[in-house]
């Protein structure tokens, strides 16, 4: 409960500095909550922003669950075996240190200003966050299980439920967790780049024209949407395997 009561003072302590700096600075450049409300409520009932929305959501998790596929698979064969730890590292690091502007640009030039183009650049620049989490998860077992696991004579499958499972999932929560927050602000910008709808596209616009309500109306409507998603599917997920644990 006093948690809950927390959350609320600093989601109304936001919002009143927000309403007393935009009165305080009386510029369409820093437009009030009520100015949002009402450029979202326009957007709403031109219908675009939902289309708009549907179509970057379906961007971002199109790219969320082929990086965590191949993500996984990879991080889970570098954790486990030395030999392709070794063979994979420096292509790892490289991953990880191209800039995402370029891959998108890359990719861009490669592909064409599609969706492929736009998903594959995503997907090349998040893969090697994900790898690295799930190898160093990999890493981290406690060896000693698999003993007690050879005295008492556990299947492959008791192994990976009960062993494997339980050491390697706060890395794959705090993985999908640390990748969905990352692949939805790359969208955007790959959006912004290059494709000619989503909420990227749209936001490109409204910058065009210093639209800054409509800049936080749709900005305020996805995030909204993904804190949604982490309420309401990730942290029961959470929840529950934590108690199976």
């Amino acid at each position: 409960m006093m948690k809950n009561q927390t959350k609320l003072f600093s989601v109304m302590l936001f919002l009143i500095l927000w309403q007393a700096i935009s009165l305080l600075a009386n510029s369409d450049l820093f437009p009030s909550l009520i100015d949002i409300v009402k450029s979202l409520n326009e957007h709403i009932k031109n219908k675009e922003l939902f289309l708009n929305l549907a179509i970057t959501l379906y961007r971002v998790f199109i790219a969320f669950f082929i990086t965590m596929f191949i993500g996984i698979f990879f991080g889970l064969l570098m954790g486990f075996y030395r030999r392709i730890d070794d063979l994979l590292d420096f292509f790892l690091v490289l991953g990880l240190n191209i800039p995402a502007l370029v891959t998108i640009i890359i990719c861009y030039i490669w592909f064409g200003l599609s969706d492929f183009a736009a998903i594959m650049a995503v997907v090349i620049n998040k893969v090697p966050i994900v790898i690295v989490n799930i190898r160093e998860g990999t890493k981290a077992f406690d060896k000693k299980y698999m003993d007690l696991a050879k005295v008492y004579k556990l299947s492959k499958k008791e192994i990976l439920t009960k062993i494997y499972l339980p050491q390697l999932y706060p890395y794959l929560m705090a993985t999908t967790r640390l990748s969905l927050s990352l692949i939805w602000k790359i969208v955007l910008v790959v959006e912004l780049l290059g494709r000619s709808d989503g909420i990227g596209f749209q936001i490109s616009m409204f910058y065009q024209y210093f639209d800054i309500s409509s800049i936080l109306a749709y900005s305020l409507t996805f995030i909204l949407v993904i804190l949604l998603i982490e309420h309401k599917i990730l942290k029961p997920i959470d929840n529950r395997l934590r108690v199976w644990k």
